[in-house]
């Protein structure tokens, strides 16, 4: 018997989509933000060592992990249009979903296997579990105008934001109480591996089941995807094609281009910033004990995800009384400030100050910056091929922030000569902005 689905537009359908954010959205934080950066500092800690043999070569820990990230960010730019191409075509959207979802997944319930001796392993479970994130995240994405209306659309994305927050935060909680006390969790020193740092792989479990467990009741209730009308030729490349469309039409959309490179700079700062943050804290602070980092580490992550809630607010609110890109260039220069701030941290305190600031403009930009660019859109034209441009520049920009984030880090010694690298991103962010023609 077929299998009914849900019609466009339906509150079960609608809640379906959303729900995926609840399922992966506790890798982003368990695994990009806190749990992982912790015991990847902790396993060269114990081991009494900074750097560690690869390819090779004898590279620290900080710009290790950056390069891997960079490079998992070049096979994400280059895959998910690639995907998109090809689904978009024979209208099969939901197995490339289910995919990616299961590969990164089975990815995290693999770094429970990370080890100094096993690094090889360790990393390439590390990058795939990125892979599926990313991919699966902008797949279910496109899934928005096949199942909402117009009007609905910004509704239901901000649902989906929420129950991603709502699931990611309850499950650091449980891993923050299993690191904490693993006494309690029946976790104890064993093979010589202190119960913390076995905790921490437990919690590496604990997302990839979750992952699984819940993406089930968004796959049930998507539909399979839509062939695209017309002949199918070319099928792998199209998605290729498409974003060559969209760069041929911004030779004529001179505002959107000059706030394209705009964003393109800046936000190659914030991201780089958001996927390093903890592993700073965790190197350059001087916490104290293991426990007081480990605890110190994942409050600050809980306090930026707290925070960036009411720093979308206040960036909506700013954007209507002053304008979207005045509002742009100010967040900028907050972040600018933050940058050389974060060159004289050295205390808890010092971090949580910045992690509350970071937060507060964390949320706004990211957020401003999407609807920025909607705004600026040409009236006639495919949306998806042009937010499809949008997100593959994000990444591009990912794959140069983290890559020269550690080859400063690497050629200087020190994670700290970073951040000021990185707010010369931003100087130039408002430097473009400001050349952005805002006039309606």
């Amino acid at each position: 018997m077929a299998q009914v689905l849900a019609l466009k537009g339906s509150k079960k359908l609608l809640n379906a989509w959303a729900f995926y954010d609840w399922a992966n959205s506790v890798y982003s934080l368990v695994i990009s933000s806190a749990v992982f950066p912790i015991f990847y500092g902790a396993l060269f800690r114990v081991a009494g060592i900074e750097k560690v043999t690869v390819f090779g070569g004898e590279i620290a820990r900080a710009p290790l992990i950056s390069y891997v990230t960079s490079l998992a960010f070049v096979f994400i730019a280059v895959v998910t249009p690639l995907v998109s191409g090809i689904a978009d075509y024979m209208g099969n959207k939901k197995i490339f979903l289910k995919f990616f979802c299961y590969l990164g997944a089975l990815s995290c319930i693999g770094l429970y296997w990370f080890s100094l001796e096993n690094i090889y392993f360790g990393l390439i479970c590390y990058f795939f579990g990125l892979v599926g994130f990313w991919v699966s995240f902008a797949i279910n994405n496109s899934y928005l105008p096949d199942i909402a209306y117009p009007e609905q659309q910004d509704g239901i994305s901000a649902k989906g934001f929420s129950l991603g927050y709502v699931g990611s935060v309850i499950l650091l909680v449980f891993n923050l109480a299993m690191v904490m006390q693993p006494d309690t969790f029946g976790i104890t020193d064993s093979g010589g591996e202190v119960a913390e740092i076995k905790a921490m792989k437990y919690s590496f479990i604990s997302v990839g089941i979750w992952w699984i467990l819940f993406s089930q009741y968004t796959f049930a209730h998507l539909p399979k995807g839509y062939k695209r009308e017309g002949e199918r030729k070319n099928i792998i490349l199209n998605g290729f094609r498409e974003l060559k469309s969209v760069w041929k039409q911004l030779e004529s959309e001179t505002r959107l281009k000059q706030y394209l490179v705009a964003f393109f700079v800046y936000s190659m700062a914030v991201q780089t910033i958001m996927l390093i943050a903890t592993y700073f804290g965790e190197e350059e602070i001087a916490w104290g004990s293991d426990t007081e980092r480990t605890t110190g580490l994942i409050i600050s992550i809980l306090v930026i995800q707290i925070v960036a809630i009411l720093g979308a607010t206040l960036t909506a609110k700013a954007s209507s009384s002053y304008g979207n890109i005045r509002t742009l260039i100010v967040i900028n220069c907050i972040w600018v400030m933050l940058c050389v701030y974060a060159y004289f941290l050295q205390t808890p305190t010092d971090f949580y100050i910045a992690a509350g600031f970071v937060g507060l403009v964390m949320g706004g930009i990211q957020a401003l910056s999407r609807s920025t660019y909607s705004k600026f859109l040409p009236e006639t034209t495919d949306t998806t091929s042009f937010f499809s441009f949008y997100d593959v520049a994000e990444k591009i920009g990912i794959i140069i922030g983290t890559f020269l984030y550690g080859a400063v880090a690497q050629l200087t010694g020190s994670m700290r000569n970073s951040t000021i690298f990185l707010g010369l991103f931003f100087l130039a962010g408002i430097f473009l902005l400001a050349r952005v023609n805002n006039k309606e």
